[in-house]
């Protein structure tokens, strides 16, 4: 087993000795991961100071007989006041430690497959006398993220199990989720997303190295949130807002057309069949998720009024790998999953102060187009012997639905909002059922060419959206007055489906996935 206690590696960094008082050797090291066997290797952060130059480089080693270094940062310089005897501090903090973040964030950003080398990465200059906690635990996870990138790409595989086990559970706890949502505040949206994009490549080349060594393990007990989920909340200004991310190979398995799926990595291994193809086009994508509410307090005479009303719901499914790439080893990125079904639940966590809940209505029904059209042919054939009159008859009949139905509904005090895609041809819901195969030959099937055809259910990239301006009625509860005041709680908790169809690839091949999320919002009673 790997060490299951990770360094705090800002501290040790702003608590080295003074460099003036390193030793000739110019080298301090501290174990990051070690092994329970004396015969592998442990990986080290090691600074590295160059006696004829004023600069330092940080690198992480695999401690081996001969050092092998994984990663290396940019050489940093030394500041003058630094070298100077008199200074009898660490390592300077605008000069060396913000540097070394910033170089941390950029190089997680390189491994992602869709990085854009020319966008600038910009920070304000760090208050430390206010904000010192905040950036102390937003460095070591940029480290902490940096590192667990390092190790399932460079690690040598005798360390790597342990070592990412070791960093996910550490990813996973309270304190670094807090430090990432910081860290994502930081970056800013865009940033953020090439942020997830190129961690969940790792995290779904790492699941799918385990599931190619044949690894019999269920990809929830494998992978934990934030290694398969991450999501934050945000509640200020009459807005309530859930990010969420998550790489498709990682959701849970609601239904599949095989018994087993063949999953391959991103390294090269020869020829594959086409059924490695599709699955690695299918794989290599991510869910990102958007859920915004404006919430506004309304005080009535013996009650308080807390409307809701949805505001975005965004749900798009984005390739985590370039398009030479999709096409070289994959089937194409037109081939992925698509948003079949989206549930939120609204539930107040203390129900003490609440009277009641309303909705605005329990059913959006499809638009329905009914046309009936008869047709009578007749004709006269003379050569016949008999009488030559042929006549033949026809009947049409035409209906339209609208393919998102939207439902509310209420339990106890929770409020359930369902948007459900439904097959325009025979209006079965789409996440819980399948297409004959005749169907799924059929070039003028609406899940054919479905992200180019003007009839589309999703925008041109696949995804869908759902707004105010159609979606926009209210959630209202009614809270008692002395609820004035306090902040209340409520949790969002949702689902949403995925469901792959073929749409150019000639396949019968069909599967749906599944994600969960829980979130907690606040809401000030004023």
């Amino acid at each position: 087993m790997a060490s299951c206690v990770f360094p705090d590696i800002f501290s040790w960094i702003r608590n080295l000795p003074p460099i003036t008082q390193w030793q000739k050797t110019s080298n301090i090291s501290l174990c990051l991961c070690s092994s329970a066997s004396i015969s592998q290797p442990s990986l080290n952060l090691t600074i590295s100071k160059n006696n004829q130059t004023p600069f330092l480089c940080f690198s992480i080693i695999a401690d081996f007989n001969l050092p092998i270094s994984l990663w290396t940062s940019k050489p940093l310089k030394i500041s003058s006041k630094s070298l100077s005897t008199n200074y009898n501090n660490s390592l300077d903090d605008q000069t060396i430690v913000l540097p070394l973040f910033l170089n941390f964030i950029e190089d997680v950003l390189r491994y992602g497959s869709n990085n854009n080398n020319n966008s600038m990465i910009k920070f304000l200059r760090v208050d430390y006398d206010h904000s010192l906690q905040n950036v102390k635990e937003t460095f070591n996870v940029a480290f902490l993220t940096l590192f667990f990138l390092v190790c399932i790409y460079e690690a040598p595989s005798a360390l790597r199990r342990d070592c990412l086990d070791t960093i996910k559970n550490h990813l996973m706890n309270c304190r670094s989720r807090k430090a990432t949502k910081l860290l994502m505040k930081m970056l800013g949206s865009n940033l953020e997303d090439r942020w997830m994009r190129s961690v969940n490549l790792a995290v779904t080349n790492w699941i799918a190295e385990l599931q190619a060594c044949g690894r019999r393990i269920s990809t929830t007990a494998m992978i934990q949130t934030p290694s398969s989920l991450f999501s934050y909340a945000l509640s200020t200004f009459g807005l309530w807002k859930v990010q969420l991310y998550c790489p498709l190979i990682a959701m849970n398995m609601e239904s599949s057309s095989s018994s087993s799926t063949i999953i391959t990595s991103t390294t090269p291994s020869g020829h594959h069949d086409d059924d490695q193809r599709l699955q690695f086009s299918l794989n290599y994508h991510q869910l990102e998720g958007v859920v915004q509410f404006n919430y506004r307090v309304v005080p009535q005479g013996s009650w308080v009024g807390v409307v809701v009303n949805i505001d975005n719901i965004r749900c798009d499914v984005i390739k985590l790998v370039n398009e030479t790439l999709m096409s070289e080893r994959g089937v194409g990125s037109s081939e992925k999953h698509f948003p079949s079904r989206i549930s939120l639940q609204l539930t107040p966590t203390l129900q003490t102060n609440v009277l009641s809940v309303s909705v605005s209505k329990s059913s959006q029904n499809p638009v329905r187009e009914i046309g009936l059209e008869k047709t009578i042919e007749a004709g006269f054939e003379p050569p016949n012997p008999y009488l030559g009159l042929k006549v033949s008859a026809g009947e049409t009949v035409t209906m339209s639905l609208k393919p998102w139905k939207f439902e509310e509904s209420v339990h106890g005090y929770s409020a359930n909002l369902n948007w459900y895609l439904h097959d325009s041809v025979n209006g079965r819901e789409v996440f819980s059922s399948k297409p004959s195969k005749i169907a799924l030959m059929n070039p003028k099937a609406w899940f054919k060419h479905r992200y180019s055809s003007a009839y589309r259910p999703f925008t041109r990239q696949g995804g869908v959206v759902f707004a105010g301006d159609e979606y926009g009625e209210s959630v209202v509860w009614k809270v008692d007055k002395a609820a004035m005041g306090t902040t209340m709680e409520w949790e969002i908790r949702g689902w949403i489906w995925l469901t792959y169809w073929p749409n150019k690839y000639r396949t019968c091949y069909t599967e749906t996935r599944r994600l969960e999320f829980r979130e907690i919002l606040n809401l000030v009673i004023c």
